[in-house]
């Protein structure tokens, strides 16, 4: 999808309008605004109303309820979501009607029109590369929209969200086709069109570590896993000290010997969106030549059942050298990033950030509708005294992107739920209890004294039914979520 600064007329065209006692505007007749006016219910933040021509030509009119005389968004995070889905909206009745470019003519700010384009192209994504039949819908190939000689950075918006559509295929290709060597290559090709540093260690090199959490869930496989390193590392960058983050690659996950029921199995080829997500995070940053120093790693296998797969009883020892009892098998994405965390010791970290379909717990607990955080910070030195805190800039964040976060607490009564008699850990909490944050717990001493936040993803990753721009099967949640935590590091800083 192209974005094309010009005002050629299309047959499709869009209208972004600020609601007022009377519709008032030059693109529009003076029955066309009494037709709109007796349309608004008043009740919407954005309310879209179609009009069709005579000539052939339609009208999406999308009236915004602005402050009475203001043409800008006054910090409204939720206003701003809703133009995100107004441009779904109309997108996929544009798609309907099997029209391949619109253009857009807006009374209001451009960044209305940014947020727009943002929800067009994001919800006009599909993953319908194996369909054979004909289609009854089309894909939106261009938009048409003046900037003119205004200050309006349209690329970085086009390279984020190129970013999760990139993550998307990711998610949504079968383990057939994307296994852990497949990921690593999908993320060496990024790097190679964004300009950021891939180094992919195989089998030999992680025996050499001695990643004993990635190399035992890999045991029932029938293909080697990878561990990705991908480095940012501008001349301009803000931080001397890396952000890192870590994500989890388990290209496919049956539960081991731990078998999975049907029904939790189905599509368990979005478990590695976490580790899609830090390679989209890292293309975006790449893309988009932010000034900080950003690490990105992800450990990857898919964790399936042979005769010599992972069984409960074993112990195993992490990079760290710590040791582990599993004592269930489907809990093998913590195995795989308490490797990857201990390795991003050796970076003297800013922060470590985590980000995995990790527990069924956190998708109970919130569902598909934000991602359930905890961590730790740890204040000290110059930082403390300049920024604001690490958590603080991810909630903020996340109501901009409206991915919003969900602090569940890390106190210190959960540490005891992670005991094993016989190992340093238990690869389960001993209750069902605070099952997420059990999770959240265990990986957390495997960072020792860095600051960290943990990003539980399982609820909005993948999503069986359409969920407005963010479509069906793998939404790439994260990408703009950490890219804009990373642009507001740099600003904070």
């Amino acid at each position: 999808m192209r974005i094309i600064s010009h005002d050629k007329k299309t047959k499709s065209t869009v209208l972004l309008l600020a609601s007022s006692e009377k519709i008032s505007s030059s693109l529009i007749s003076n029955e066309e605004s009494v037709y709109i006016e007796d349309r608004i219910t008043g009740t919407k933040a954005v309310e879209v109303i179609t009009i069709k021509r005579m000539n052939g030509e339609t009208i999406y009119c999308c009236v915004v309820a602005l402050k009475k005389g203001s043409r800008h968004i006054d910090v409204d995070y939720e206003l701003t979501e809703k133009i995100r889905l107004a441009g779904d909206e109309v997108q996929m009745a544009i798609s309907k009607d099997l029209e391949e470019e619109f253009s857009i003519m807006s009374e209001i700010d451009d960044s209305y029109v940014l947020s727009f384009i943002e929800g067009v192209k994001l919800g006009n994504y599909c993953f319908d590369k194996y369909l054979t039949g004909k289609k009854d819908y089309s894909r939106i190939e261009n938009i048409y929209y003046d900037f003119g000689d205004r200050n309006v950075d349209l690329s970085r918006l086009i390279n984020v969200t190129d970013a999760v559509i990139n993550v998307r295929d990711i998610v949504n290709e079968p383990v057939t086709v994307i296994n852990a060597e497949a990921l690593s290559k999908f993320f060496a090709d990024m790097g190679r069109e964004a300009g950021f540093r891939v180094e992919i260690l195989e089998k030999g090199r992680l025996e050499v570590l001695k990643f004993g959490g990635l190399l035992a869930v890999n045991r029932g496989s029938i293909d080697p896993p990878t561990f990705t390193i991908m480095e940012w590392k501008p001349e301009n960058a803000v931080n001397l000290k890396p952000i890192v983050l870590v994500g989890k690659g388990i290209t496919f996950d049956s539960g081991g010997m731990n078998l999975k029921p049907e029904k939790y199995m189905e599509n368990m080829k979005s478990d590695m969106a976490g580790g899609a997500a830090v390679g989209g995070v890292m293309y975006a940053v790449a893309k988009n030549k932010l000034p900080v120093y950003v690490i990105g790693l992800v450990p990857a296998t898919d964790n399936r059942v042979n005769g010599n797969a992972m069984v409960s009883g074993d112990i195993v020892t992490i990079h760290n050298g710590m040791t582990v009892e599993v004592t269930n098998t489907d809990a093998e994405g913590r195995l795989i990033l308490a490797d990857a965390l201990s390795f991003a010791m050796r970076y003297n970290p800013e922060v470590i950030i985590d980000i995995a379909t990790l527990t069924g717990s956190a998708m109970r607990a919130i569902g598909k509708y934000g991602i359930v955080a905890m961590g730790k910070e740890i204040e000290v030195g110059e930082r403390a005294n300049k920024c604001s805190t690490y958590m603080k800039l991810m909630k903020g964040a996340g109501l901009e992107k409206y991915e919003r976060i969900v602090e569940f607490p890390f106190w210190e009564d959960y540490d005891g739920l992670i005991k094993s008699k016989v190992a340093d850990l238990n690869n389960v909490g001993t209750s069902s209890d605070g099952g997420a944050i059990t999770a959240g717990k265990f990986l957390s001493r495997f960072v020792g004294g860095n600051s960290y936040i943990h990003l539980d993803i399982a609820g909005p990753a993948y999503v069986t039914e359409r969920y407005g721009y963010r479509g069906c099967g793998g939404t790439g949640v994260g990408v703009r979520l950490l890219n804009r935590f990373i642009e507001k590091y740099c600003l904070d800083c």
